[in-house]
């Protein structure tokens, strides 16, 4: 009897993770092939204005600012927004102002009641900025490369795109952090499929706050950054709006042009990222649970459930659960650019994908707003 439980129960877990998986194969399929931003001979003459929100960033802004002020003349201005840091981050970015005319060094001090830090920066930065059309969002931790900004504007101006981000190439200094980071990155790939596409449709846009180009005035149109105020996920909620309001978004990678240290450990990315990472949002809709359940039965379960399927000899199950697994390689396999190194953890990381999983659920049902940095973020 218990037997014919678990086997009734097994098939029904198969049926829906094939049903998702047909979503999830679809999506990778219609996603294939995207664009790769390289560098342009000829960069825009149109100026651009960067905003560089910081909280904390004394250890990780020294390269991004050194990468900023290596970009060319569209560059008009270099806006640091400071958050009420503890450490030397505004001596730091005031050196920097020193040394080029473009650095500005803005205080915001800490975000007002209603607003998370971040957002709140990046509306700090917009008033201050001068009126470019133009506007870059760039965090502390990017390290851009010189042509960057250029072969963005370029890129954007010629697809008639009015905002792109970056899906910036990631450095992984530790060996836990090559094992989870992958396994939390594979999530994104699952939900939303490959980058190097621009769309209008709200569920189908990607984002990477990290760097985020968008044309100031569709970003006004929209209200600017105070739309965004309380989304833990200010970056892909921002990319929905904008494709809401009828703009064109799309989310490429850079041929080398730009590179990210997200985190300095496993801890920190495993408290850090997984509170913005279920993208939920007032746009989200049930398409964000069903993305969920997608990581949970087509990226994680299968490898637990082919030996019970094995013994219960529910060879078609068995099937399904393989084929599960070779998309799980192959998501391995496809991420694998997205590395400046690739250990043996890389290749290791699915092992991670049920924790990963339950931690998604866990932020994604939290009533209780999370702490970053020792502020609580709103809701």
């Amino acid at each position: 009897m218990a037997t014919r439980y678990v086997r009734a129960l097994l098939w029904g877990i198969a049926t829906a993770q094939v049903v998702l998986a047909m979503r999830v194969v679809f999506r990778f399929v219609r996603t294939a092939g995207g664009v790769i931003i390289g560098p342009t001979a000829a960069p825009s003459r149109a100026a651009v204005a960067a905003i560089v929100p910081a909280l904390d960033e004394e250890q990780r802004l020294a390269p991004c600012l050194d990468g900023l002020i290596a970009q060319g003349s569209e560059l008009a201005a270099i806006v640091v927004v400071d958050g009420g840091s503890r450490d030397g981050t505004v001596a730091l970015a005031r050196c920097y102002a020193e040394r080029d005319p473009r650095v500005r060094v803005v205080i915001a001090g800490p975000s007002p009641a209603g607003w998370n830090g971040k957002a709140y920066n990046l509306e700090v930065g917009l008033r201050n900025a001068p009126p470019a059309p133009w506007v870059l969002t760039i965090d502390a931790d990017a390290r851009p490369a010189p042509g960057l900004v250029a072969a963005l504007v370029a890129f954007a101006e010629r697809a008639g795109l009015d905002a792109l981000s970056v899906a910036a190439r990631q450095d992984v200094p530790s060996p836990g952090l090559s094992l989870l980071h992958p396994t939390l990155l594979a999530t994104l790939v699952y939900r939303y499929g490959q980058p190097g596409h621009a769309t209008r449709d709200p569920a189908a846009v990607q984002a990477n706050g990290q760097c985020m180009l968008l044309r100031r005035a569709a970003l006004v149109q929209i209200g600017g950054f105070a739309l965004v105020r309380a989304s833990r996920c200010e970056d892909v909620t921002l990319a929905r709006a904008l494709a809401k309001s009828g703009a064109l978004v799309g989310f490429y990678e850079t041929d080398g042009l730009l590179t990210t240290e997200m985190y300095a450990s496993a801890r920190e990315a495993w408290a850090n990222w997984p509170r913005s990472l279920p993208l939920r949002d007032q746009y989200s809709g049930a398409a964000g649970w069903l993305g969920l359940l997608e990581v949970t039965l087509v990226q994680a379960l299968p490898p637990l459930l082919l030996p019970a399927a094995w013994r219960l000899r529910a060879w078609p199950v068995v099937g399904a659960l393989i084929a599960l697994i070779a998309i799980r390689v192959g998501v391995l396999e496809g991420t694998a650019r997205a590395y400046q190194r690739r250990t043996v953890a890389y290749w290791l990381s699915p092992t991670l994908d049920l924790p990963v999983a339950v931690r998604l659920w866990q932020s994604a049902l939290q009533r209780r707003p999370p702490v970053w940095r020792g502020r609580r973020l709103v809701r």
